[in-house]
């Protein structure tokens, strides 16, 4: 069964502005709000770290085994242009699951710990 939207069901009718607090604009209460800000912020720096990690454990690789961009794309199974990407830190334009399977493609052991 195809389901249908009229336009209006797609459009946002608040916007949360830079530096607010999208939490208390869903009707936590500014106590919550704050702590699931407070959160939020903390889960995303863990993976921007995690990232910034792998990107540099594999530029790592890269520098010891002697590889160019082609040759790594070639072995990791992505383009010339992502280890680029990667190489110039462009992290934002990879998942943490692309990361790892790159890692893991180098033969190096990934482990991920959640608490």
């Amino acid at each position: 069964m195809k389901t249908t939207h009229r336009d209006d069901d797609l459009k946002s009718n608040h916007v949360t502005p830079v530096g607010g607090n999208v939490f208390a604009d869903l009707g936590f209460t500014p106590d919550q709000a704050k702590a699931m800000l407070m959160d939020a912020d903390a889960s995303i720096a863990k993976s921007q770290k995690l990232k910034q990690e792998a990107a540099t454990a594999i530029a790592h690789w890269m520098k010891s085994e002697k590889l160019t961009q082609l040759a790594a794309s070639e072995i990791l199974e992505v383009s010339r242009p992502r280890i680029s990407d990667l190489v110039n830190a462009k992290l934002g334009r990879f998942s943490l699951d692309t990361l790892v399977s790159m890692l893991l493609r180098t033969g190096k052991n990934v482990e991920l710990v959640i608490h």
